[in-house]
């Protein structure tokens, strides 16, 4: 309940970038993806979230600790998202250059998953083409 109640705080006190970014996301205005703000995200509430092209969007204003913002985009990538980060300036100075940026993340053919299985943890079929771990 805390990270829901700081993630709609943090929604109603958005800064100047988050504005400007959200104008252009919202309403399925980017190619007809629905995309969420400030939603809670494991422990972590993410700037803005694409959950059907597994995008995350994290806006940096120099706030966030280097190691801090590296061990949670490890964890968020493991989870499966692709986390890509801008800085508040270019989102306020170059709008359609981020938003490009956007668009190319979104047209990669999918990236293998982050955080593979070890070889020979993967099932393998037998010879009767029965399945096992």
């Amino acid at each position: 309940m805390i990270k829901v109640d700081r993630a709609r705080r943090l929604r109603r006190d958005q800064t100047d970038a988050e504005r400007v970014l959200w104008l252009r996301l919202r309403d399925r205005r980017l190619r007809g993806l629905k995309f969420k703000r400030q939603v809670p995200v494991d422990r972590y509430v993410v700037d803005f979230l694409c959950a059907e092209a597994h995008l995350v969007i994290e806006l940096d204003g120099g706030q966030h600790a280097t190691q801090d913002e590296s061990i949670r985009t490890k964890i968020l990538e493991a989870m499966g998202y692709l986390v890509v980060r801008f800085w508040n300036n270019d989102v306020l100075e170059n709008i359609d250059g981020v938003l490009e940026e956007i668009l190319n993340i979104l047209d990669r053919p999918d990236p293998p998953h982050p955080d593979p299985l070890p070889d020979g943890e993967r099932e393998q079929k037998s010879a009767r083409g029965n399945v096992r771990a």
